[in-house]
């Protein structure tokens, strides 16, 4: 069974992250920058997992209720607490959860410190490749034989 270690070690552990007094613009800014879908926000001090914000976060929390996002602070509207994992989660559980919790961005823990960020794209492309690589492995058998 694979785990989000695996993932990982393809994909890296860069994660952007955003002080949870930063203002959502700020946050939307950085997520535009970086062409990602969601930052992980942390305490003051770098303390911790304060939350997430995600892009539908912004949609629903702030754009729909017509604040402001220059002066809504990303801890009004980010999602907390936060589902996270472990690099030895394996991966089916991790889509498991995701799945049942109808969430797309899960921050990576080891002993309480932030070393990774899967999405649900990761884990596809993830087990898209393992799949291809089953498939060739099975076709060059049957071709030899």
């Amino acid at each position: 069974m694979s785990t989000v270690a695996t993932i990982l070690s393809h994909k890296g552990s860069n994660v952007v992250t955003i002080d949870q007094h930063a203002t959502v613009l700020d946050a939307a800014r950085a997520m535009n920058l970086h062409r990602i879908g969601s930052v992980v926000v942390i305490r003051p001090g770098g303390k911790g997992i304060a939350g997430i914000l995600t892009e539908r976060d912004v949609l629903t929390r702030v754009v729909a209720q017509c604040k402001d996002p220059m002066r809504t602070l990303v801890s009004d509207a980010m999602t907390h607490p936060v589902q996270t994992c472990t690099p030895a989660t394996h991966v089916e559980e991790l889509r498991y959860t995701m799945r049942e919790q109808r969430i797309r961005h899960v921050p990576v823990l080891h002993e309480e410190t932030l070393v990774g960020m899967v999405s649900i794209g990761d884990i596809n492309a993830f087990e898209t490749l393992s799949l291809t690589s089953t498939v060739e492995t099975l076709e060059a058998y049957i071709t030899r034989s």
